[in-house]
């Protein structure tokens, strides 16, 4: 007997994850360049300055923490150092106690559910 389980297309899962990653990018690219070309190119914690030579180290935050808020005004950016940036997200995630960004996947087995039998029967 066989079954008709089609397998999954994976170079349309390719071009789908490829387009996924390219669209993000590209919402990336255009509020960044937006940000820089709108605030001065120094931290807003530690007000380290950056020249265009060091200026792939200044990112930019979203004050909501929702990166698809991204209003024509800049309102909800902030210019920050890498390390400013790892920090600001750290902070919220124990303010919040939402790892939801971090967290990965939660284990679906138990490899010690048939551990009481297995002990049941080496004493046996």
């Amino acid at each position: 007997m066989s079954t008709n389980k089609s397998a999954p297309d994976s170079s349309r899962l390719d071009r789908v994850v490829a387009q996924a990653r390219a669209d993000a990018a590209e919402r990336e690219k255009g509020y960044r360049e937006r940000a820089l070309k709108m605030y001065p190119w120094v931290c807003g914690r530690c007000a380290r300055e950056f020249t265009r030579a060091s200026l792939h180290e200044l990112t930019v935050h979203h004050r909501n923490h929702n990166h698809d808020d991204n209003p024509a005004d800049g309102s909800n950016w902030e210019l920050l150092c890498l390390y400013c940036h790892d920090n600001e997200h750290s902070r919220y995630i124990d303010h919040t106690g939402d790892i939801s960004e971090t967290r990965a996947a939660e284990a679906t087995s138990n490899p010690f559910a048939n551990l009481r039998d297995l002990m049941a029967k080496k004493k046996s």
